[in-house]
């Protein structure tokens, strides 16, 4: 593998990875974005490239269409499938057009035909970095536009939370976030990371609850096929930044062993793999259950306990700090309306206290839902205390949500009718978490997904088809 590197580079030098067979091709590239002062690196094949990408992601690749063994288009659509985030120019020969088209249909910025015109390559690539640029910083807003009322407010609890992040946050100290479904350890472990001197490298979140028990090593670890083709998993993306475990207590105990080792030695290898990858990456776990139940029970390692319990942060559930809901209420309603294409409506003082007695046994995300309700109800400028009060009357009758019939039909029916208005309610409640619900329902988890799907409902979107 030809490897060009500039001598010593700025770190934030753009780097860009010229993949192409032909030497003449790789050297020029180089030297002429090397003299316009960008980090460039080389490889003569589909094969090489893919190792130089999992070894670090460039901010640019310039892709050769035609190359012995994986072409290009080939390759592009493997990274796409990925989510490589590089930008890809592909480089097209006489005839080549039509495909250079096609592979920006599949995701590539541009295409540039050869001969190369010096010009025409320093626009394109300027531009395809400046489109990553945006794009990256586009992430960020929405990240930090995300419903990040959990912590607001004004009350003790929350000052108490705010604070404890913020010490935590100056530490590189593994942290265990633990409280209730949907109430904001997601929003928690999202503020370290943006405090912490971590803030400018990656935030990866792995959701091990919603995750098929047989794709959770290839998520994590990621993967190797003999023919060479890599899929970067959760611990290397996030290398250099932040790992969220959401939900750990759901990892079994074969993956908890191997987890651990990956984090203690800050190396592994991938499914399949046979080389091995380092990482650098600061752990949040996230949680709703009782590990330490877990672990009197069998099914949670104490050693990995011990080692993701290093600090500990505990979420407040909202009915222990329900003055802070009309806080939450203005900025959902502000973040609904500016980012998520809402008309503006009021809530007013009374719909506020209303909303302020309830028990949200669904916490923020409970709250959020119901607001969202609220706003698309009506059409008034003004949301009053009786709107709430409807609003909780029809969802504490089950069946009025889902239409159900009443008496007016056969028991199989009315069963039905009730399972899915059940199930929905609950769905809803846990924000998805389907560990949680068959916690709530009293199912196990192979029996409940069976059930949702005789019912009708798509436990991802928690709607009933039906």
């Amino acid at each position: 593998m030809t490897n060009q590197t500039a001598v010593s580079p700025p770190m934030n030098r753009p780097y860009i990875l010229i993949v192409d067979d032909e030497p003449d091709i790789r050297n020029i590239i180089s030297d002429i974005l090397g003299d316009e002062g960008f980090e460039t690196a080389a490889a003569e094949s589909a094969e090489q490239a893919r190792e130089m990408v999992a070894e670090r992601e460039p901010d640019l690749v310039l892709l050769d269409i035609w190359m012995p063994g994986t072409d290009g288009i080939s390759l592009l659509r493997e990274w796409i499938a990925q989510g490589t985030t590089s930008s890809v120019i592909m480089i097209s020969g006489h005839g080549t057009v039509e495909t250079a088209v096609e592979a920006i249909r599949i995701g590539a910025y541009d295409f540039l035909e050869k001969p190369l015109s010096t010009a025409k390559l320093m626009v394109t690539v300027e531009r395809a970095i400046e489109n990553r640029r945006l794009q990256q910083e586009n992430r960020r807003l929405r990240t930090r536009l995300e419903p990040a009322t959990n912590l607001l407010g004004s009350s003790d609890a929350m000052r108490q939370l705010r604070a404890r992040i913020e010490r935590f946050a100056a530490t590189d100290g593994w942290v265990l976030i633990q409280g209730e479904p949907g109430s904001g350890k997601g929003v928690a472990a999202r503020s370290l990371h943006r405090l912490s001197a971590r803030s400018d490298g990656p935030f990866v979140e792995v959701n091990l609850a919603a995750l098929p028990a047989e794709n959770v090593a290839i998520a994590l670890f990621g993967s190797e096929s003999d023919d060479g083709a890599v899929t970067t998993g959760s611990l290397e993306k996030a290398s250099g930044g932040t790992l969220v475990l959401d939900e750990v207590a759901d990892l079994d105990m074969a993956l908890q062993a191997k987890l651990l080792s990956a984090l203690e030695e800050r190396r592994f290898y991938r499914v399949g793999g046979r080389r091995e990858v380092t990482i650098d990456v600061r752990v949040i776990a996230t949680t709703n259950q009782d590990l330490q139940q877990k672990i009197d029970d069998g099914r949670f390692r104490r050693d990995l306990y011990d080692r993701l319990n290093q600090l500990t942060v505990f979420v407040p559930p909202l009915r222990e700090h329900r003055e802070d809901v009309p806080e939450f209420v203005d900025a959902m309603v502000r973040i609904a309306v500016d980012t998520e294409g809402f008309g503006y409506r009021k809530f007013s003082t009374g719909a506020l206290n209303a909303l302020r007695n309830h028990h949200w046994p669904g916490n923020v995300r409970e709250l959020q839902n119901v607001v969202h309700r609220l706003m698309l109800a009506g059409e008034d400028e003004e949301i009053g205390a009786e709107d709430v009060r409807e609003e909780f009357a029809g969802r504490r009758r089950p069946g009025a949500a889902a239409g159900y019939p009443g008496f007016d039909t056969d028991l199989r029916e009315a069963r039905e009718d009730f399972e899915r208005a059940y199930l929905l309610y609950h769905l809803e409640q846990v924000g998805g978490n389907m560990t949680e619900l068959a916690h709530r329902t009293g199912l196990e988890r192979t029996h409940l997904y069976r059930k949702l799907k005789g019912l009708g409902i798509d436990a991802k979107s928690g709607r009933s088809s039906n």
